[in-house]
C-alpha cells in the first residue's frame, strides 16, 4: 500500500522524467565533475574569454565571465572583441574573516582586480574586473590565507549566511558554527577546483570520483541557506530556500524553527515565475540541523525541474508538489522527525550601525558601506585597521561591515582611524536600509542601473522625507537591475526592479521585519516618476500612521498598493492624506 504523499512524489518524478533535460544538465553530466576544458581555456591568449560550456562550469568554481558593458557598443563598432573580464566570489560562511584574510582579499583586489572590493548580500566578497591571466594568481593568493571560491556560484548550495550579532557572543557563536557546519557538509567533493586553480595533481588510477550528496549533475538550480538569530532578520530568512531560525531558551539555543521555499527570482512578462516567501514547517534540535539541511537539498536534487531552469528553484518544486507532500517526503529522509514550530518574532532586517559592547568587555562597531563597494579612502582605512591584526571582519547580509572583538584598549585607536578615513559615516533612515545589486556595467543580466544609481535616488527621496520629519525613520529600500532579485527587493518596504535602461517596476508594502512580500505598485517608472509616486505615500505615512507602525505595514493597512497599475485610481480604503 503506497501512502498518498509517496504517490504524489512518484507522480512528480514521472512528470519530470517525461521531459528532456536542459542544456545545462548536459554540460554538468559531461563535465567530468566540473572540470570541462577550463584549464585548457585559461592558456589560450587569443581571447579574453573561455568556451561557452566552460562559462557555465566556472560558476561552480565561484567565477563568472563578464564584459565591460560601458565599452561594448564602441568595441562593437570597431569590430573588436568585447572587453572580457571575470568576477570571482569568495566562499565565506557567516561572512567572518580574520584580519589577515581581509588583507589578502584587499591585496588581490588591487593586484589582480579593479582595485575595489564588493560586499554582497550573501556575506561574501566579489572581485571585479579580473583579466583571464589574473584568475589563477588571484585564487592562489586567497588560498594562501585559507580562503576559496568553491561553490560560491553554480547549481549547488551557495555561501551559507548567518545573523551578525557578535555582542551576543554565545548565541552568535552557535549560529555561525551551524552555518559553517552546513557549508562544509554540503561542499562539492570534486577536486576540480584544486586541480585547475591551485595545481593539485590528480591521482592516477585512484578511486573513481563521486558526489555523494549532489550526484553527477548537482542541483537543478542554485540553493541558498540562512541561519537567523531573532530578533535580527538580517539574513532575510523568508527569502532563502532553507532557513534555520534560532530558538533561545534561558540564554542558550534550544533548536531551530525551519523555513523552506523562499526565493526571489522571476522573469518579466512570465507570470509562472514569481518571488515567494518561505513556509515555516517545524522545529529541529541543533544536533539534527545538518542532516535536515542535507535532506532538504536531496529532496530538491531529486524532484526539482531539470528541464526548465526558470522553474527549477525549490519554491517551484514545493508549489508543484504541495507543501504537505513535500514535508511528508522530507520526513521519509529524516531519522528524527520535525517537531511543531516553536514560534519567533523578528524586529527588522537592517543592521545596527555604530559601537556596541558585549558582556566580556569587547567592543564591536558596524560600519555603513554604501551598496557594499569598498574603494578609495575607505579601502585604505580598512587596510590600515586590518594591519593591526585585531578582532574579526564580519560582512553583513546588508552589505555592511562589522569590526568585531576589539579590546577596550584598542578602541580609541580604531575610532581615530575610522574618523580619519571617513569610515564613521552616518546615514539617515532610508540610506542605512538601502541595498543594491551590482548591475551595470559588469553584470550580463542587468537591464538597468542599480549600484551606480541608487545613492542619487536615495538623496532625492531623503529630501522628501526630511520635509515631512521622517529623515530618521527606518524604511527599507532595495534596487536590482533585473528581476532576478539578488538584493531581495521583493522583501523590502520599497522595491525597485529594473525593466530597461532608466525604467523600473516599483514595489511597495514588504514587511519591515522581512516576513511579507511587497506588491507591484507601478510599472516602467523613471527617477522622476518614482519620486512622484512616493511623495504622497510618504506624506500619508507622516500624518496617518499609528504609533510605531512601520512604513510597509502602513502601506498595506492604508490600501495604497491597491492602486491600479494602468491608471491612478485610488482604492476606497486609502489613508485620508492620500484621498485628499
Amino acid at each position: 500500500m503506497v501512502c498518498a504523499a509517496t504517490a504524489a512524489i512518484y507522480a512528480t518524478c514521472i512528470e519530470m522524467n517525461d521531459r528532456p533535460p536542459s542544456a545545462n544538465e548536459r554540460i554538468k553530466e559531461n563535465s567530468r565533475f566540473l572540470r570541462g576544458t577550463i584549464a585548457e581555456g585559461l592558456t589560450v591568449p587569443q581571447t579574453g574569454a573561455i568556451a561557452d560550456d566552460d562559462q557555465q562550469l566556472t560558476k561552480f568554481h565561484g567565477i563568472y565571465l563578464q564584459d565591460d558593458r560601458d565599452l561594448r557598443a564602441e568595441r562593437g563598432r570597431q569590430r573588436m572583441e568585447k572587453a572580457f573580464i571575470f568576477m570571482a566570489r569568495m566562499r565565506v560562511p557567516s561572512g567572518i574573516l580574520t584580519p589577515a584574510q581581509y588583507l589578502a582579499a584587499d591585496r588581490m583586489a588591487r593586484e589582480r582586480g579593479n582595485g575595489t572590493l564588493r560586499l554582497t548580500t550573501r556575506q561574501t566578497i566579489q572581485f571585479h574586473g579580473i583579466l583571464k591571466s589574473n584568475l589563477r594568481p588571484l585564487i592562489q593568493g586567497l588560498h594562501a590565507e585559507m580562503l576559496d571560491t568553491i561553490a560560491a556560484c553554480g547549481d549547488v548550495n551557495r555561501n551559507v549566511c548567518a545573523s551578525v550579532d557578535p555582542w551576543r557572543r554565545a548565541s552568535h557563536a552557535a549560529v555561525t558554527k551551524l552555518a559553517g557546519d552546513i557549508a562544509t557538509h554540503l561542499l562539492p567533493r570534486s577536486r576540480a577546483w584544486h586541480e585547475i586553480w591551485i595545481g593539485e595533481e590528480r591521482v592516477a588510477g585512484g578511486v573513481e570520483e563521486d558526489e555523494p550528496i549532489y550526484g553527477r549533475t548537482y542541483m537543478p538550480r542554485k540553493f541558498k541557506i540562512g541561519v537567523a538569530l531573532p530578533p535580527h532578520n538580517d539574513v532575510d530568512a523568508f527569502a532563502q530556500d532553507l532557513s534555520f531560525v534560532a530558538i533561545e531558551k534561558r540564554g542558550k539555543i534550544a533548536g531551530y524553527d525551519v523555513i523552506v521555499g523562499g526565493g526571489m527570482g522571476m522573469t518579466h512578462g512570465e507570470p509562472e515565475t514569481y518571488p515567494r516567501a518561505g513556509n515555516v514547517i517545524g522545529f529541529c534540535k541543533p544536533e539534527h540541523a545538518v542532516a535536515l539541511a542535507e535532506a532538504v537539498v536531496t529532496m530538491q536534487r531529486d524532484h526539482g525541474d531539470r528541464s526548465n531552469r526558470k522553474q527549477a528553484r525549490l519554491k517551484y518544486t514545493i508549489d508543484r508538489m504541495g507543501l504537505e507532500t513535500f514535508v511528508a517526503g522530507l520526513g521519509q529522509r529524516l531519522a528524527v522527525k520535525l517537531q511543531p514550530a516553536k514560534g519567533f518574532v523578528f524586529a527588522s532586517t537592517g543592521d545596527r550601525l555604530g559601537w556596541a559592547e558585549d558582556e566580556t568587555g569587547l567592543h564591536h562597531v558596524t560600519l555603513f558601506i554604501e551598496n557594499g563597494r569598498i574603494a578609495d579612502r575607505a579601502r585604505d582605512g580598512l587596510r590600515e585597521i586590518a594591519s593591526r591584526g585585531v578582532g574579526r571582519f564580519i560582512i553583513t547580509a546588508n552589505q555592511n561591515l562589522v569590526l568585531a572583538d576589539i579590546p577596550a584598549k584598542q578602541n580609541s585607536k580604531i575610532a581615530a582611524l575610522l574618523k580619519e578615513y571617513g569610515l564613521d559615516r552616518q546615514a539617515g533612515g532610508l540610506r542605512r536600509n538601502a541595498v543594491a545589486c551590482v548591475a551595470l556595467p559588469t553584470c550580463g543580466l542587468a537591464l538597468a542601473e542599480s549600484e551606480r544609481y541608487l545613492p542619487s535616488l536615495v538623496t532625492r527621496l531623503e529630501s522628501e522625507l526630511e520635509s515631512l520629519g521622517l529623515a530618521d525613520e527606518d524604511i527599507t529600500i532595495r534596487m536590482t537591475g533585473c528581476p532576478n532579485g539578488c538584493a531581495r527587493p521583493y522583501m523590502s518596504e520599497i522595491g525597485l526592479v529594473g525593466r530597461s535602461p532608466g525604467l523600473y517596476n516599483l514595489y511597495l508594502g514588504g514587511a519591515h521585519d522581512g516576513s511579507r512580500l511587497s506588491k507591484l505598485h507601478a510599472r516602467d517608472v523613471d527617477g522622476d516618476a518614482i519620486v512622484a509616486a512616493l511623495r504622497p505615500v510618504f506624506a500619508a505615512y507622516a500624518t496617518d500612521r499609528k504609533p510605531n507602525e512601520s512604513f510597509g505595514d502602513f502601506v498595506i493597512r492604508a490600501g495604497i498598493v491597491a492602486r491600479t497599475i494602468a491608471g491612478l485610481d485610488f482604492h476606497e480604503n486609502l489613508a485620508p492624506a492620500l484621498r485628499n
